[in-house]
């Protein structure tokens, strides 16, 4: 009996075993379900996360046998919350040595200002005009690292300033790009270099959920670095 459900079976489960090993140790596609990231990132994306950016891992563990690399500033990693262990999907804002503030939302690295360039909202086409009405967007650029973020005009409040801060090492400072409507560092501390497991690079495909989750054909294979 074992040896006949080997032989009709073992096709596929090789194949889920290798799967899943590969999803584990070299890389993944994982499913956005919040909008913290937008405008970059918009819920209902799949974006590919690249599991050997930083270094190799034993297959389903957290350990790592080989480390050839550190995020750097303004990449998106994913990695596991300190606070519910849920995998989050954030930019990396503070690298060890860093000495971080934010001031009104603004963001300041070493003692320099981001400079910020304000977008018109229809150059977001991808966002509803609900979000592009309740929010200012700018072009932020920051020690040679740009990136689209949204803020919501609003007064000041305890999460739009903090710091300045020292990135200690081994530890990284993560923001979402929405800063309004971030779990980023702000609320769950900075995230040990042993809880990071991948750059994400790549949105294979996108769904819009409130579209009946029709496909966003423009999303598909779209670079999350810009170009400019």
């Amino acid at each position: 009996m074992v040896n006949r459900f080997w032989r009709e079976w073992r096709g596929l489960l090789i194949f889920l075993v290798v799967m899943v090993l590969f999803r584990s140790a070299i890389a993944d596609w994982n499913q956005v379900p919040t909008g913290s990231m937008k405008p970059t990132i918009l819920d209902g994306d799949r974006v590919i996360v690249n599991k050997l950016a930083y270094g190799l891992r034993v297959p389903l563990s957290a350990i790592r046998v080989l480390t050839w690399s550190q995020p750097a500033r303004g990449e998106i990693v994913t990695f596991f919350s300190p606070e519910t262990e849920e995998l989050l999907i954030k930019r990396v804002i503070g690298i060890p040595g860093d000495r971080i503030a934010l001031i009104n939302n603004q963001l300041q690295v070493n003692g320099r200002m981001a400079d910020y360039a304000m977008l018109a909202d229809d150059q977001l086409p991808a966002l509803n005009a609900y979000e592009r009405h309740r929010h200012r967007f700018y072009l932020e650029t920051i020690e040679a690292s740009i990136r689209s973020v949204m803020l919501r005009p609003a007064p000041p409040n305890a999460h739009n300033n903090f710091g300045p801060i020292t990135v200690p090492e081994g530890q990284y400072l993560m923001l979402g790009d929405n800063r309004d409507n971030s779990k980023d560092s702000r609320y769950i501390g900075l995230i040990a270099a042993d809880r990071i497991t991948g750059r994400a690079h790549t949105v294979a495909f996108s769904v819009d959920y409130e579209d009946f989750y029709l496909p966003r054909g423009d999303r598909f294979f779209q670079s999350l670095a810009r170009a400019d």
